[in-house]
C-alpha cells in the first residue's frame, strides 16, 4: 500500500471528519490543508496539528489550485455541498473521497462522471457496512437459486439538534432516507441485486418503512431515529444503535464493529480497490425512487 500521500479534507469540524482523520493517520499519510467555516477544528491536535487550517472556503480553493502534490480531497461537509466539493478537486487533479451519499440526485452523477473522465481523476464514495466482517461473510454465505424474506431494521436515535441542523433539512441532507438510509439500500443491493419494486409504508421526519423486492429478496425495512422505537426493542446495555438483519428468520445482529471500517475504506482506495461512482449509483436512484412515491 502506497505510504505518505497528501490528503485535505472539508468538513473537518463535523461528526463524521474524525474518522477520516483516524483513517489518514493510520495509513501513515499526512494531512496538508483543512477547511471548515466553524472554527471548532481543535479535533486536528489529536492527528495533525499542523495542517493548514482554512475557515474562508475561497482561501482553500487558493490554496489547492496553487498545489500539485495533493493525491486526495476527503470529503466530510454536508451532503448537499458534495457536488460542488467534488467538481472542485476534480478540477485541481485531485482525486476525492467522498461521505455518503455522493450527491442527492443521480443526474448530478452523470455531470460529475463526464468530469471524472476529462480530467483522468477519480471520485470514491465511503460505503463501510460492505466492509463490516459479518456483512462480508453473509455474502459468502448467500446463494442465488433462492429467494431470501428480509426483515431489515435500523434503529439510530437522534437529539432535538437534529431537526434544527442541515441533517433536518430535507434540502440538505436530502432527507432521512438519503442521509441515514443510504447505507441500508446500498447493503441491500450489494447482498441481494438489483431493485425490481418497491412499496411506502411510513415516511416521516424521523422514521420510514416500506417494502423493496430485489432480485434475491423480499424485503421489509424500517429506518427510525426516534428513541422510542429503539427502548422498544429492549436493547441491552447502554447502546445507541440497533441494527439488524433478519434473513429467513435468522437474525444477524451488526451494531458493533464499525470503528476501524473508515480505515478499512481507505485502504482499499489507495491500494485501487475503492468504491465509485457506478458503485453508488444504484443506491441514489433507489433512495429518489422512495423519496417522490406515494406511501400505502
Amino acid at each position: 500500500m502506497k505510504e505518505n500521500l497528501n490528503f485535505a479534507i472539508t468538513g473537518v469540524g463535523g461528526y463524521i471528519a474524525p474518522r477520516h482523520l483516524k483513517a489518514i493517520k493510520e495509513t501513515n499519510n499526512n494531512l496538508i490543508a483543512s477547511f471548515d467555516p466553524n472554527d471548532s477544528v481543535g479535533i486536528l491536535d489529536s492527528y495533525f496539528p499542523n495542517s493548514q487550517y482554512f475557515y474562508q472556503y475561497e482561501r482553500f480553493e487558493r490554496f489547492l489550485s496553487k498545489r500539485n502534490d495533493i493525491e486526495f480531497l476527503s470529503i466530510c461537509s454536508p451532503n448537499y455541498l458534495h457536488d460542488t466539493q467534488i467538481r472542485l478537486a476534480l478540477n485541481n487533479g485531485i482525486n476525492s473521497i467522498c461521505e455518503k451519499p455522493i450527491v442527492l440526485f443521480p443526474h448530478n452523477l452523470d455531470s460529475i462522471e463526464k468530469l471524472q473522465e476529462k480530467t483522468g481523476k477519480k471520485v470514491f464514495t465511503i460505503m463501510q457496512l460492505r466492509y463490516h466482517p459479518q456483512i462480508m461473510k453473509l455474502k459468502n454465505q448467500l446463494a442465488f437459486n433462492k429467494k431470501y424474506n428480509v426483515e431489515l431494521n435500523y434503529i439510530t436515535p437522534r437529539g432535538n439538534w437534529y431537526f434544527y441542523s442541515w441533517k433536518g433539512d430535507d434540502t440538505k441532507s436530502g432527507g432521512l432516507i438519503m442521509n441515514i438510509g443510504i447505507h441500508l439500500f446500498d447493503l441491500m443491493i450489494f447482498l441481494f441485486g438489483k431493485v425490481i419494486s418497491i412499496e411506502n409504508n411510513l415516511n416521516e421526519i424521523n422514521k420510514a418503512s416500506g417494502k423493496i423486492e430485489f432480485e434475491n429478496a423480499f424485503v421489509k425495512w424500517f429506518l427510525s431515529i426516534d428513541e422510542k422505537d429503539l427502548l422498544k426493542k429492549n436493547f441491552s446495555g447502554n447502546k445507541r444503535t440497533y441494527r439488524s438483519l433478519i434473513i429467513d428468520n435468522e437474525e444477524i445482529e451488526f451494531s458493533e464493529g464499525f470503528q476501524d471500517l473508515h480505515t478499512k475504506v481507505y485502504e482499499e482506495i489507495i491500494n485501487g480497490n475503492g468504491l465509485g461512482i457506478e458503485d453508488a449509483r444504484p443506491s441514489i436512484e433507489l433512495v429518489n425512487r422512495i423519496k417522490f412515491l406515494k406511501t400505502k
